[in-house]
């Protein structure tokens, strides 16, 4: 198993040098071959002090795994081999620990892999910060947000396969314990002109060629596209496809970010239509036409194109087109339409597919940050990444080359100012004299940009609102005239120029020395993108679409918001945008992490040494190193400083007992190093030349080879002691064993010799006393056989005498026999005949009736009483048997059957039997009650809050509990009632809240009255002159008729000891108060159905109609 190796400081085993402030001598070839040194090694990391180089690889390399994350984790940043994961660490622990915000700045030139370094930042910290749901969420959310960034924001070109074409500064969000509650994205300087047009060799931004290789067909239909990329002018064909990426895998990444961060169904569809709306508006051309004043104006050749865009964004085709062809310029009160000629409408069409894209990557930014903002509003703690372009020196440099090599300016100043401040601070820190660092102060350069009377920006803003004629030539007149004399910037027409005899500066450029070096910029096209103008009819087009969306990108399209202030231009909204970022960074604490690319071929093993040295001089690293190793090249706390070096002085090794501080010094006057190479801060040691750090290192490596050859000899001569003393003891626990075993095998012998002796003394003893007992037994044996051959002589003799005397018995008993028996033939021969033929036929009928109930056991039927089956009668004078046993066999199964019953269902079958005696072939409702048990209670008194009245005045059982319909006699209408039965009263009671009506004893009911018809009325008469008859009788209807008055009639059985009369009759006369009224029940077919129902005819007639 190979020996895990372990760190303890940046110079252990260091491959050519970690950090360029050591690098001796310091010039720009040592630096270029100290990177390929350790580029050839698999080192992509340098330290310039605490700024990280990183250099390209271009391909996949064992360094990013979590083990890797674990040992940089809460490590000092210079205490392993550089990484951007110390970097990333020194950051986190600032904010987290000492409550600084931090800023990492990651700058390069496309292709030098920003994008990625600004992931592997983000994935650290996600690793090492808190865990938790909603944590994980949030770090979700962040990471997720890059594939959607870039793939709306990122393209391919000839240095890069995955471009940042915008600058993005995310702040993300801490609280106290240091897990991330949010972020904010800020994003600067799209370039939208890649929509348009690409150079020779580069992609369109990845979303269109992502849409059009990993959609379905179906949503491809949707979006009225076509897969084929040769269909869209917007698109290079040159290089549709990039090897290595799967467009297809791409967009199904991108749409599952945009769920994850947090977009709506509706909302993804929105934005993917106005997508494919810009990449068919590149498919709108447009032919000349002469109008009769003899002005041109443009047509569209193909409307069809244009019927699809329209269809997808929901604007009126007639609206569009004509935003194409005319423009509308308002002047105070007055609108001035003219046509635009076939130049002037493709101006328009691109201008609009920019906007119309750019304001959709602004909307995606602001929607994205909408998700992942904090939602506490806790104080935060910040740390920014920057990932914005580098330095830019193109063959042809326009106006967004230009503003993107400003902003590297602005950030190369702060760079110096903060690094300068951040070296002055820690030497005042530690009581180190400071003293002034001369270096390139390029603030003189951001001036001659951004300076608000006579920059060039200002110049650009003042002649692109210039009334008159405006070109790319008079702005570079202006600048002639203004910045001539500046000492930076240069053109033909300037006074630094006149002297010189470069005539590779043709008469439309201009030349300015950055801090990085000469560029040369084309002026053509500085005015119409500084401008970046909008037809407002465009605008207003856009605004009356009925795309929610497309609506929401044009505000100003709104005619009730009209505003004809002109709009910011290009170069004036970034200088404020870079201004605020500026701003911001400044507040921060800088962490820096400078990209290098090592080859234009994208590949791996390659380092250009020309190319390397050109990103060299532009990043300004030698300025860095020089400015950083102004004053002490190294610097160290005490502690690892004097833990590192002790071994070099003998007072201080092993252990020094004091102060670390005293420690060093006592270190440093040993070594004899000179006092003006070292100074003593309040906590680290200062080192100036990188040659004394060297000479150290190399003391120490020698004092390490002795200290490890001391440590061997002392090792070895512990090893020979400790092998020795085992042997000694190996050989006394050897010599005891033996000697142990030699006595084990005397001993053995010794006591098998003693076993065999005692075996043959006791084997003679053991012989001899059974020759004894042999003898004895012999004697013994002989007696017993004397004895038992007299005995079996003796009972043989008295066996035969028993045996003669028996055979004489048994003769005796035989003639005996014999004769008795003819004297019976000789008496029974007189009665024979006369009695035979009886005899003969009671045996034959003893016979039959034997063979009739074998067989009637074979066929018995089963227990069930409902079973009709018994076996047919096979004799003709059996007829009445046959017929006894059915009956008894069947009462005794029904017997059986009833045996079975628990009391509740003997009851139910009683009531039931009761119901058939009273209703059958009766009462019509009866057979359909047949099936139906009786159930009793049908409403829950007890267990329902609504009738808790009820129940309180119910104290005894209830036998049944109904509603039941009491029938009006003024008007034959029904009323709900609940009708209670218990053991001594009838009551009918209100449904609705329970409240007891009426209350009858079981006393004072004398019959009950129903028709034979199927319906459910029945009268309840009372006895005359009773309380409860005072108000008359009760005509109620009821869907358990058979078993109310089933029940009512066995109660009051029960109780009165008298049967309760039961009339069955379809016309019957019932007592209201006073007056007796008779109900009749009639035949007739109903509109309610079956339902029957009952009228009034008259004050002595109700009329009840059943169907």
């Amino acid at each position: 198993m190979a020996k895990m190796e372990v760190k303890t400081s940046l110079l252990d085993d260091m491959i050519g040098v970690g950090d360029m402030v050591l690098l001796e001598p310091l010039n720009e070839d040592s630096f270029i071959n100290n990177l390929k040194k350790r580029f050839d090694h698999n080192e992509v990391y340098t330290y310039i002090g605490s700024v990280v180089i990183s250099i390209n690889p271009y391909r996949s390399l064992p360094i990013y795994t979590p083990e890797k994350v674990e040992e940089y984790r809460n490590r000092n940043f210079y205490e392993l081999s550089p990484h951007i994961f110390a970097l990333s660490d020194e950051a986190y622990r600032s904010l987290r620990d000492q409550d600084k915000d931090q800023c990492i700045l990651i700058t390069g030139e496309s292709g030098a892999g920003k994008t990625e370094a600004s992931k592997l930042v983000m994935s650290y910290v996600a690793a090492v910060c808190g865990k938790g749901a909603e944590v994980n969420q949030v770090k979700e959310q962040l990471l997720q947000s890059n594939p959607v960034l870039e793939a709306f924001g990122n393209a391919k070109t000839v240095r890069n396969d995955n471009s940042s074409r915008f600058g993005k500064y995310m702040d993300i969000e801490f609280d106290f314990k240091g897990d991330p509650l949010g972020g904010v994205i800020s994003n600067y300087l799209l370039e939208k002109s890649r929509v348009v047009k690409q150079p020779r060799g580069e992609r369109n931004f990845h979303i269109f060629y992502q849409i059009l290789s990993g959609a379905s067909e179906e949503f491809l239909c949707k979006l009225k596209l076509e897969r084929d990329f040769s269909r869209y002018n917007y698109l290079g064909l040159d290089s549709a496809k990039v090897n290595g990426v799967d467009d297809a895998s791409n967009f199904r990444t991108v749409r599952n970010a945009m769920q994850i961060v947090g977009f709506m169904d509706h909302e993804t569809q929105s934005v993917f239509e106005v997508v494919a709306a810009v990449l068919k508006l590149g498919n709108i051309e447009f032919k000349p036409e002469s109008r009769a004043n003899g002005l041109d104006e443009s047509k569209i050749k193909d409307k069809n194109e244009l019927k699809e865009i329209c269809e997808l964004t929901g604007i009126d085709q007639s609206v569009l087109e004509r935003a194409f062809s005319f423009r509308t310029v308002e002047a105070k009160q007055e609108k001035v339409s003219t046509t635009l000629n076939v130049a002037q409408a493709y101006y328009a069409r691109d201008a609009l597919a920019k906007n119309l894209y750019s304001r959709l990557f602004s909307w995606l930014v602001t929607r994205i940050n909408e998700s992942i903002k904090a939602q506490t509003k806790v104080r935060k703690k910040v740390m920014g990444v920057l990932d914005i372009y580098g330095f830019e020196i193109f063959e042809d440099n326009s106006f967004e080359q230009f503003i993107i090599n400003y902003c590297n300016e602005k950030l190369q100043q702060i760079f110096i100012e903060l690094t300068l401040k951040e070296e002055q601070e820690e030497y005042i820190r530690e009581g180190i004299e400071w003293t002034n660092i001369e270096y390139f102060n390029n603030a003189i350069i951001c001036d001659l940009i951004e300076n608000n009377q006579t920059g060039i920006l200002a110049m650009l803003d003042e002649e692109c609102l210039r009334p008159g004629t405006v070109t790319d030539d008079t702005f570079l007149e202006k600048l002639n005239q203004v910045c001539a004399t500046h000492q930076h910037f240069e053109s033909r027409m300037s006074k630094c120029s006149r002297f010189l005899n470069d005539t590779s500066l043709p008469h439309s450029c201009f030349r300015i020395q950055h801090y990085a070096g000469k560029v040369m910029y084309q002026v053509e096209g500085f005015v119409d993108k500084n401008n970046d103008l909008l037809y407002r009819d465009l605008s207003q087009a856009m605004w009356k679409a009925n795309h929610s969306l497309i609506k929401a990108l044009f505000p100003e399209g709104n005619p009730a918001k009209i505003n004809l202030k002109r709009p910011p231009t290009a170069g004036s909204q970034f200088k404020a945008s870079v201004a605020t970022l500026m701003k911001n960074l400044q507040t921060k604490n800088p962490n820096y992490i400078r990209c290098i690319k090592p080859n234009d071929k994208k590949a791996a093993h390659i380092f250009n040494d020309a190319l390397v040295c050109h990103q060299i001089r532009y990043l300004g690293l030698l300025e860095n190193v020089r400015v950083r190793r102004a004053g002490y090249a190294f610097r160290q706390a005490y502690e690892p400083c004097l833990e590192r070096y002790k071994m070099l002085c003998k007072q201080t090794w092993p252990h020094w007992r004091g102060p670390a501080r005293a420690g060093v010094e006592v270190l440093f006057d040993e070594l004899g190093i000179p006092e003006e190479e070292f100074s003593f801060g309040r906590s680290k040691i200062f080192i100036r030349n990188p040659r004394t750090l060297f000479k150290l290192e190399d003391l120490r490596k020698q004092r390490l080879e002795d200290l490890a050859t001391l440590i061997e000899k002392i090792y070895r001569g512990w090893k020979c002691r400790t092998r020795f003393l085992l042997m000694k003891k190996s050989q006394i626990v050897i010599a005891s064993w033996v000697r142990r075993y030699a006595q084990q095998k005397r001993y053995q012998k010794i006591k098998s010799s003693a076993i065999i002796v005692q075996s043959y003394i006791r084997g003679w003893k053991a012989r001899k006393l059974l020759r004894e007992l042999k003898h004895l037994k012999r004697c013994n044996e002989a007696a017993t056989i004397i004895a038992a051959y007299w005995h079996g002589t003796q009972a043989r003799r008295e066996l035969k005498r028993l045996k003669e005397e028996a055979r004489r018995k048994h003769a005796v008993a035989v003639i005996w026999a014999y004769w008795l028996g003819l004297k019976v033939r000789r008496e029974y021969r007189k009665f024979f005949r006369a009695n035979a033929g009886r005899k003969i036929y009671e045996f034959t009928l003893q016979r039959l009736m034997q063979k009739y109930f074998l067989e009637m056991k074979k066929k018995m039927p089963s227990l069930s009483p409902i079973d009709k089956n018994w076996p047919a009668r096979p004799y003709l004078f059996l007829d009445s048997t046959h017929k006894e046993l059915k009956r008894i066999f069947h009462l005794w199964r029904c017997k059986k059957y009833r045996d079975q019953f628990t009391d509740q269902q003997k009851l139910i079958y009683e009531e039931k039997l009761e119901a058939s005696e009273l209703f059958k072939d009766k009462k019509a409702l009866y057979p359909a009650s047949v099936g139906q048990p009786f159930q009793g209670a049908y409403l829950e008194i007890s267990e329902n809050p609504k009738y808790k009245k009820l129940k309180d005045a119910v104290d005894e059982k209830i036998i049944i509990a109904e509603v039941v319909n009491k029938i009006n006699r003024a008007n034959g209408k029904a009323t709900s009632r609940i009708f209670l039965l218990t053991k001594n009263n009838v009551l009918l009671a209100d449904q609705k809240n329970g409240t007891v009506k009426s209350e009858v004893p079981l006393g004072d009911v004398t019959k009950v009255s129903m028709s034979s018809q199927n319906d459910g009325f029945f009268a309840v008469h009372l006895k005359e002159g009773s309380e409860a008859a005072s108000k008359g009788d009760f005509l109620l209807s009821s869907d358990h008729l058979i078993e109310m008055a089933t029940k009512l009639y066995r109660t009051t059985l029960s109780q009165t000891k008298q049967k309760l009369n039961i009339e069955i009759s379809d016309e019957f006369l019932v007592q209201f108060k006073q007056d007796k009224v008779c109900v009749k029940f009639i035949q007739g077919s109903q509109k309610n159905g079956n339902i029957p129902t009952c009228k009034r005819k008259n004050n002595r007639l109700l009329e009840v109609a059943v169907p």
